[in-house]
């Protein structure tokens, strides 16, 4: 069975699940849509009997698409995911789900109620070091957690601005967030304090916070603080830290260190996350099994809330208590 798949969007993260896909059998990448006419004709012309469109629904409605990947900014989800659900088409849209809390809870009631398949790209769950992570947690008891996202500013126009990407917490440091809940559990309180100290002087027009540091509160007791800047020459750290009985969980993109009286040992991630995350989407259009699917819309819209809660305590400075 080949699946014709379609993108709407082809920027930077679209190339990523592009690379992956060309390398699988039974795939055929067929439909591509963009805002600019011309990156969608030149992502088309990579691919044998692809179309670039400029009208979404004509995309839709005259492809016959088995899956759809949603690779666009922030601000522009919305229409895509609810032309994709009016129609049926399982779709895998990248993080984050939204800029706000209203348009995303609204899809997501929509793919309840059609039943329809998702994935969302939260790729730190697909690394080895997240399932490793969880059997070492099994069985040591945590007490709290430290997250970083430490770096500079992504130099795309919307990035920068508050209305267009929701901020660095929303856009960026929303995996360690996500990897936060997937191995320690559910946040019930978030209370944050962000602040704008270089890049407004450095890059004209950015009024997203360049610091910030967010506490949050668990369900099972654990604290943790997850820290974001963007505003460094140079990166730092990115990942996750949690202290337990047994001693440090350390994960970062590249390995998970381990770090006992016995000494440290590291677990380096081999395979890519994006491949296989690509995979499971995709054993789900075949199959209708989603269960390597790690991250769906409806799992997905808990740490979106999160997010989206931080960027309102900073700016109330009061603690937001999640349901």
């Amino acid at each position: 069975m080949t699946l014709k798949l379609g993108f709407i969007g082809t920027g930077g993260i679209a190339h990523h699940h592009v690379k992956n896909l060309v390398q699988m059998e039974g795939v055929a990448l067929s439909a591509f849509y963009d805002v600019d006419i011309q990156r969608a004709q030149q992502a088309a012309s990579e691919h044998n009997g692809a179309k670039a469109f400029s009208n979404l629904n004509e995309m839709l409605d005259g492809s016959d698409l088995d899956g759809v990947y949603v690779c666009v900014p922030p601000m522009a989800h919305g229409d895509a995911e609810y032309q994709l659900v009016e129609r049926g088409i399982p779709f895998l849209v990248e993080k984050p789900l939204g800029i706000n809390r209203e348009v995303p809870l609204s899809i997501g009631e929509k793919i309840k109620s059609n039943n329809l398949i998702t994935s969302v790209g939260y790729h730190w769950r697909y690394n080895e070091s997240a399932s490793l992570a969880k059997q070492l947690l099994a069985n040591s008891k945590p007490g709290m957690a430290l997250g970083y996202w430490m770096g500079g500013m992504p130099m795309v126009p919307w990035w920068r601005v508050q209305a267009g990407s929701g901020g660095q917490f929303v856009e960026q440091t929303t995996h360690i967030v996500d990897l936060l809940r997937y191995l320690c559990g559910e946040v019930q309180e978030v209370y944050a304090a962000y602040s704008l100290q270089v890049m407004g002087e450095q890059v004209e027009g950015t009024d997203v916070p360049d610091v910030g540091t967010v506490t949050l509160k668990l369900k099972n007791g654990m604290v943790a603080t997850i820290s974001n800047t963007c505003l460094l020459p140079i990166g730092h750290h990115t990942g996750l830290d949690i202290y337990t009985s047994n001693g440090v969980l350390e994960l970062r993109s590249d390995a998970l260190r381990e770090l006992t009286t016995a000494g440290t040992t590291v677990h380096p991630n081999v395979a890519n996350p994006y491949y296989i995350e690509d995979e499971a989407f995709l054993h789900a259009l075949r199959t209708g099994d989603t269960s390597q699917i790690l991250s769906n819309y409806e799992d997905s819209l808990k740490t979106h809330e999160i997010t989206i809660a931080a960027n309102e305590s900073a700016a109330s400075g009061k603690a937001i208590l999640l349901s």
